[in-house]
């Protein structure tokens, strides 16, 4: 919808409506913008109408209908994301998946979980993203000691636009607020994703007694502060800080 459309009266929306011209853009909209849904909790269906979506390569389970698969190479948007990830190092196989008809996705039996976006950005592992709409905009940034902790590098995978993405865990995911009154304070291996205005600092929880092998084996954390939405998982990852 352009500008000219988004501020006008009510009354001239409501007559254009009557006439189709409204409703006649909607459906189009609709026609064009892949719908996910999930089909118990560890399997994504996906309706296509000739539209796109960008999924973990390999993930397709089954399909109706008529749809085309492509690899991108590197995983990211165009030269630059795949020059980006090779540099980095953030490890990302990705497919195209065009068509009309209905595709199921899954990876490994993991459970699912949907996130929309509305214009913000999602930080998330790329080992945990399974989908995205094609319109959503893919990237890398730095995570620093956080990423190393975790032991997926020092970058992670940004997804931002409006749209749906589907993100995986090993366990239902717990979506958890952070607020300014209320900072979160999360271990490296049961972080999933996080969106918001949120900052993020790598804390360590490394005493005497951890040394000595007397602490609660929590060696090192993630604080959030600010305002936002951290996914965690029932389940921890094997990671460095883990080791310590």
């Amino acid at each position: 919808m352009n500008a000219s459309t988004k501020f006008r009266p009510l009354w001239q929306i409501v007559r254009d409506g009557m006439r189709g011209g409204v409703c006649a853009r909607v459906r189009r909209y609709l026609r064009t913008v892949a719908m996910f849904r999930l089909q118990g909790s560890k399997v994504l269906a996906v309706d296509m109408t000739g539209d796109a979506v960008k999924a973990k390569n390999g993930s397709m389970v089954a399909y109706d209908g008529q749809m085309a698969f492509k690899k991108l190479t590197g995983g990211g948007e165009g030269l630059r994301g795949m020059v980006t990830r090779r540099l980095t190092g953030e490890q990302m196989t990705v497919m195209e998946v065009r068509g009309q008809g209905t595709c199921w996705f899954a990876d490994r039996a993991s459970e699912i979980n949907l996130v929309r976006l509305s214009g913000d950005k999602l930080f998330v592992e790329s080992s945990n993203l399974l989908a995205t709409d094609g319109g959503l905009r893919t990237g890398t940034t730095f995570t620093g000691l956080r990423g190393a902790s975790q032991g997926n590098g020092l970058f992670t995978t940004t997804v931002e636009g409006h749209g749906q993405a589907a993100i995986l865990s090993d366990g239902p995911a717990v979506v958890l607020r952070v607020s300014p009154q209320y900072p979160l304070i999360v271990d490296p291996g049961a972080y999933v994703a996080h969106q918001g205005n949120v900052r993020q600092s790598f804390q360590s929880g490394v005493t005497f007694r951890t040394l000595l092998g007397e602490g609660g084996g929590e060696a090192f954390q993630i604080r959030f502060e600010g305002d936002g939405l951290v996914y965690v998982q029932p389940s921890e990852r094997n990671t460095i800080a883990g080791d310590v």
